[in-house]
């Protein structure tokens, strides 16, 4: 009989094999990364430049840069590039970051071809018609319009300002002005600084082989491009003053919180332990905030930490929605569970529990070929060993209780938080 007041017993995950990414260059010296994994006739094709926000010059040209992208070009107009993804039953996105723009199409492998031929049109030759910018700036100023009534909107956009500088790529928030300010010309001269006929990755992921390799390179392979770096604009270092910051809105029922500091990159030593301790406070659901603030208080339907990683630097943030009248509570319990971080050692069984959380969410994102890639342009991106995943386990593992009391003496220190409530404290 199965004794159901016996939790299954469990095995521990002990080692992950991820494929390796194969990189070759096309004739005009592109990179191409190929990871050949599954049996499914469907590839992802991603091409990604170095573009993002923390390449501009004038607010907003990267981002309405990246939205333009699929308005046309002067073989296609914006509703010819949609059918013609449509009779292929393909799927195109143009993605904005902070450290790049990305062009990515999932297609079936017969229709490579015809998908690479619409991609190559647009990186060399997409213009910026005044009728559909106009459009986009009207659909992206109701977006901002309607985000703007809420908390959670509110709260991100100041927490990052507040934290960065609002000047900063990080810190940047879009702003009505900054739409009314967008110009095709300026558009247009950003496109051609920075991705018309510069240099790019290329991933392709899926079922991949020699064929779709050559394709890959008599489409992408013969466009002119130079292989020289693109200028970053420089920011001026940004202290920030770390005050908290309280946004009335006095029709609100809840308040929204945001709390954290400015963290490091993913190559700092320190990363993974880090991961680890923010996981215990905050970073699954039955970590310490959740039992206190939602199981035990019944402030918040759900609370939570995070770590965020750019190319350049990060951040750490906890955020949550509480009633109004629980708001000071909750920051105080915020600090009470932080603080016993500070002072106690974590027992070993809970220690056990979070690793193992850990290795079982980051063994169960390696399902597909395109969650293979999506790790291997982090490895790429940010600067680390192609083998950094291999040994993630290990390394999780031989993170200490005592190592985690260390970090958290070391890196949760209030003097260093930027506190941001949208809403009010009563």
């Amino acid at each position: 009989m199965l004794d159901r007041t016996k939790a299954p017993s469990y095995q521990t995950i002990q080692s992950v094999f991820i494929p390796k990414a194969q990189t070759q260059h096309l004739d005009n010296g592109l990179p191409l990364h190929v990871i050949n994994v599954g049996e499914q006739p469907l590839i992802r094709l991603e091409c990604i430049f170095k573009a993002g926000t923390w390449y501009e010059s004038a607010r907003a040209t990267s981002l309405f840069t990246t939205k333009m992208l699929n308005e046309g070009t002067s073989t296609y107009s914006s509703r010819q590039i949609s059918e013609y993804v449509d009779q292929y039953g393909a799927f195109i996105e143009f993605n904005h970051g902070v450290d790049k723009i990305t062009i990515t199409v999932y297609t079936l492998v017969r229709y490579l071809p015809e998908i690479l031929i619409l991609v190559s049109d647009i990186l060399q030759d997409s213009i910026f018609p005044a009728k559909e910018l106009e459009n986009v700036k009207n659909i992206t100023a109701q977006t901002l319009k309607v985000n703007l009534e809420k908390n959670t909107y509110i709260a991100n956009m100041a927490f990052r300002s507040l934290l960065f500088g609002k000047n900063h790529p990080y810190g940047k928030s879009l702003q009505e002005e900054d739409i009314d300010s967008v110009e095709a010309n300026t558009l247009n001269d950003f496109y051609q600084h920075y991705m018309r006929g510069r240099a790019f990755d290329i991933v392709l992921a899926g079922k991949v082989t020699e064929k779709e390799v050559a394709l890959v390179n008599r489409y992408l392979g013969k466009l002119p491009v130079t292989m020289a770096e693109a200028l970053q604009v420089q920011e001026q270092v940004y202290i920030p003053e770390l005050v908290p910051a309280i946004i009335e809105k006095t029709n609100s029922l809840q308040s929204t919180i945001r709390l954290g500091r400015r963290l490091f990159p993913r190559q700092n030593p320190n990363y993974l332990p880090i991961s680890l301790l923010n996981e215990i406070l905050g970073g699954y659901f039955g970590s310490r905030l959740m039992k206190n603030i939602r199981e035990d208080k019944g402030f918040t339907y759900g609370i939570s930490s995070n770590t965020v990683t750019f190319i350049q630097e990060g951040y750490w943030i906890i955020g949550t929605d509480v009633k109004r009248e629980s708001t000071r509570q909750t920051l105080q319990e915020i600090d009470n569970e932080i603080n016993i971080l500070k002072t106690e050692l974590v027992e070993e069984e809970e220690l056990e529990t979070v690793k193992n959380y850990m290795i079982g969410s980051f063994a169960g994102s390696l399902n597909t070929a395109f969650d293979i890639a999506d790790r291997f342009k982090i490895t790429h991106f940010e600067g680390l060993p192609l083998d950094y995943y291999d040994h993630y386990i290990d390394n999780l593992q031989a993170v200490s209780a005592p190592q985690i009391l260390t970090l958290a003496n070391q890196y949760l220190d209030k003097k260093l938080f930027q506190e941001v409530v949208v809403g009010g404290i009563n």
